[in-house]
């Protein structure tokens, strides 16, 4: 047993580790992709055509370090940090358990409360920074987090009553998948996606009223990247459950590639939508799809 755990262990930082230098070259691909759209370069100087460009801010962003003065963060907000790379690390113990066609039979429900996580430690993040801008980001991305887990809470009981099972393993050996079964749901959830992960168009913690970084305007060196990098992981994590609860079988991969380009996408083709057109739309329209498709399957 504690040489299986020990196995568990290795195969988890090897996941995260794998998964980071992933997002590395997806940092670097999203700033290409951008420049393009936008007809202009991207990053093209640090190595060949920019590959390095990446590994060289990492390097940039640790070498750097802050004098400590009279203001400093509070405790909390090095906590939340914290909380976000152990938010982290189950995803990838997900991850990689769904590798290793062991998930657990309520792995459904374990993603359902580790994202309930990231919604605390962007709110920490904020509040612990002593800054009003900070604190206004993350309480409009944690209520964004918020509007995904209610849609994921809708999506879970749908899934159950579909699949008859928690098992994230179970969506990806049966024949019939959930896109097929209703496809405008799969839109639906595209749109929540971005709700969860800040991502453009739904960018809100950072707003025109002040344009700043966000919840994480306060921080530098290792906690910013530790901050950047968790999101981006957690952009990679999404896209893969999102493909894995609509498609089964070798369409998993298919779809996590669509998804992660489609991030990337929308982040260069659509501006920022106003707040009270996405409070209407998640929670009143979204919602109430999930509410009478749920209704339809009993």
């Amino acid at each position: 047993m504690v040489l299986l755990n020990f196995n568990n262990l290795i195969n988890l930082f090897i996941s995260f580790i794998l998964i980071m230098i992933f997002v590395a070259f997806f940092i670097l691909s999203e700033r290409k992709v951008l420049g393009y759209i936008q007809i202009r370069k991207g990053p093209n100087k640090v190595g060949l055509l920019g590959l390095f460009q990446s590994f060289a801010d990492l390097i940039k962003l640790i070498v750097k370090f802050k004098v400590v003065s009279g203001q400093l963060r509070s405790y909390i907000s090095l906590y939340s940090v914290f909380l976000l790379i152990f938010v982290s690390f189950m995803y990838c113990s997900l991850y990689t358990s769904w590798l290793g066609n062991n998930s657990s039979n309520l792995s459904l429900l374990i993603f359902l409360v580790i994202t309930s996580l990231s919604g605390y430690s962007i709110l920490g993040a904020g509040w612990g920074s002593y800054n009003k801008y900070a604190l206004y980001g993350s309480l409009r991305a944690s209520f964004g987090s918020v509007t995904f887990e209610a849609c994921l809470m809708g999506m879970t009981l749908i899934l159950g009553l579909c699949f008859l099972s928690y098992n994230l393993n179970c969506y990806n050996v049966v024949g019939v998948s959930l896109f097929f079964i209703c496809p405008p749901l799969y839109g639906l959830w595209l749109i929540s996606m971005l709700c969860e992960t800040n991502r453009t168009p739904f960018d809100y913690a950072e707003s025109e009223s002040d344009l700043v970084s966000g919840f994480n305007t306060e921080y530098c060196n290792v906690y910013f990247t530790c901050l950047f990098a968790c999101e981006y992981l957690i952009i990679y994590i999404i896209s893969w459950f999102s493909a894995l609860i609509f498609f089964s079988l070798f369409w998993v991969y298919f779809i996590t590639f669509f998804n992660i380009i489609f991030f990337i996408w929308i982040r260069g083709t659509l501006p920022r939508i106003r707040y009270d057109f996405f409070i209407n739309f998640m929670w009143k329209y979204n919602l109430l799809f999930l509410v009478l498709f749920l209704l339809s399957i009993l």
